[in-house]
Parts: structure tokens; C-alpha cells; sequence
């Protein structure tokens, strides 16, 4: 019993191969092992998992946006972590104009902004609304960590960046940074 159960699922397997079809999970180790639709299982409920269709994958494998990332490597870190909330990750700002099909779901979805949408940016402080923090808050506060994870324009996003465009970008940075004056220096 046990040699034929290894045997159908050998068989199964092969099957699944043929029809362009691998298993997401931890065993996928780089954009090269995505070499079908990954199967995800019934329980997982990533946004990759509920837009990624065959249709979709279809449209897009083999493909790269205008920095030259593959497709799968946007898809790569959803397909290998089945525990992921959203798991696909935008290679480059054209990765959006490029797998539309994709990234427009998963955006509307997790963020609720529809493609015509547009943001409205409002960089003043002043207008917070931030009510004031006690004294007993306030002295518990040593410091603080804001993150804001983009990229400038003309560089690839994590999935698609390279060591030497980090190396660009953080010597950007930092010349940058140099140059405030005020509250902000430092």
C-alpha cells in the first residue's frame, strides 16, 4: 500500500508538471522554480492566491517589466510563503503598467483605491491631527522610527533592485539629507 500511495502521488506529480502546474510552499527557492501556475492550498488566503489565476499567470510568465524584472520574481515570495497576507511585490513602478491584470486587484483589495483613483498628498504638518501626549506618555518616549519604503524614480523596487543601485541610492540619500537645515537636520 505504501509503494503504490508513493507511486500516485510520483504519478500526480508528473501530471501537474505536464499541465504547467507546481506547488507553492518553502521548496521554491528562486524565480527559475517557478516553471508553472503555482497551486496553492485550500487554506491559504493570500491576495497572490486569490487573483494569481491561470489566466493571469499564463498572460504574464516569462515576462519583465521596463527594469528587467521578471514576472516571477514579483510573484516568488507569495508562492513560497503560503502565510502571506498579500505576496506579490512590484519589481518596478512599471511592474503596475505592465501585470496590471494582477497588481490592480490586489491594490483595490488591500487598499481600497481603484485605478481611478488618485491620491491626494498633503505634506503639512501642521494640519495633523495629533492630540497631545501626557506627561507620564511623553516620558516614556525615548525615540522614535518612522520607515517609509519607496524608491526614486529611475531604480527598481526590492524585488528587482541591485547591491550597486543600493549603493547608488543610499549615497543619494544621505547627500540629500546633509543639506537639511533647521528642524529637520540630523
Amino acid at each position: 500500500m505504501y509503494n503504490g500511495v508513493k507511486e500516485m502521488m510520483k504519478n500526480e506529480m508528473e501530471l501537474m508538471t505536464k499541465a504547467g502546474i507546481i506547488f507553492s510552499g518553502s521548496h521554491l527557492k528562486s524565480n527559475e522554480d517557478i516553471t508553472g501556475f503555482p497551486q496553492f492550498p485550500a487554506n491559504c488566503n493570500s491576495l497572490i492566491s486569490k487573483y494569481l489565476t491561470p489566466e493571469v499567470y499564463n498572460k504574464y510568465k516569462g515576462k519583465k517589466d521596463k527594469s528587467g524584472v521578471p514576472f516571477e520574481s514579483m510573484i516568488l515570495s507569495g508562492a513560497q510563503n503560503v502565510d502571506s497576507g498579500v505576496g506579490v511585490y512590484a519589481g518596478s513602478l512599471d511592474a503596475y503598467h505592465t501585470f496590471p491584470d494582477l497588481f490592480d486587484k490586489v491594490i483595490e483589495d488591500y487598499h481600497g483605491h481603484k485605478k481611478t483613483d488618485k491620491h491626494v498628498s498633503d505634506m503639512d504638518f501642521t494640519k495633523l491631527k495629533c492630540p497631545p501626549f501626557t506627561a507620564d506618555e511623553s516620558a516614556m518616549i525615548l525615540s522614535t522610527r518612522i520607515r517609509v519604503g519607496r524608491n526614486m524614480d529611475g531604480f527598481p523596487l526590492g524585488p528587482g533592485v541591485t547591491k550597486e543601485q543600493r549603493v547608488d541610492i543610499m549615497n543619494k540619500v544621505v547627500a540629500a539629507c546633509e543639506k537639511f537645515e533647521g528642524d529637520l537636520k540630523g
